[in-house]
């Protein structure tokens, strides 16, 4: 069935009318705090790397920039990341924003989780929120996803 049969199918449908809507007003950006979540893997050097299949997270301390990348590929390239850590996670380009009250606060921690998994299933249901839930106690408002 083609993508305009299918419209035209549906053209005389009602759209539902929710009663409570998933979305709420936002924060005004000069207001917000922001984490960075990445998928490289990345570590503090204290920290346990990330092994095959690990599906949990790591906290990353925004003032502690001693960052290892564990990110295992034979398709990532990490020289960038050594060059530039901004590459992979732009704290230094979020600390500008808010010294130029851009952005209201960079938040004091962040979250990586190993981005090269076969089956996400266990982070879309149980690290994914998990992750979530701490940065929404921490008071982040904000989440710049770095994919790699």
């Amino acid at each position: 069935m083609s993508d305009s049969e299918i419209k035209a199918m549906v053209a005389d449908s009602e759209p539902p009318i929710f009663e409570e809507r998933a979305f709420t007003t936002p924060v005004k950006l000069s207001e917000a705090t922001v984490a960075v979540v990445s998928s490289a893997s990345l570590h503090h050097a204290a920290q346990e790397d990330f092994a095959p299949a690990d599906v949990g997270y790591r906290v990353l301390k925004n003032g502690n920039r001693d960052y290892q990348i564990g990110h295992w590929s034979p398709n990532f390239d990490v020289l960038g990341f050594a060059t530039d850590m901004n590459t992979v996670i732009p704290l230094d380009r979020l600390d500008e924003l808010e010294s130029q009250g851009i952005v209201g606060k960079v938040s004091d921690i962040h979250l990586s989780y190993a981005g090269n998994q076969f089956d996400l299933s266990a982070i879309r249901m149980d690290s994914g929120p998990a992750g979530a839930r701490l940065l929404k106690e921490k008071g982040v408002d904000i989440v710049l996803f770095t994919p790699v």
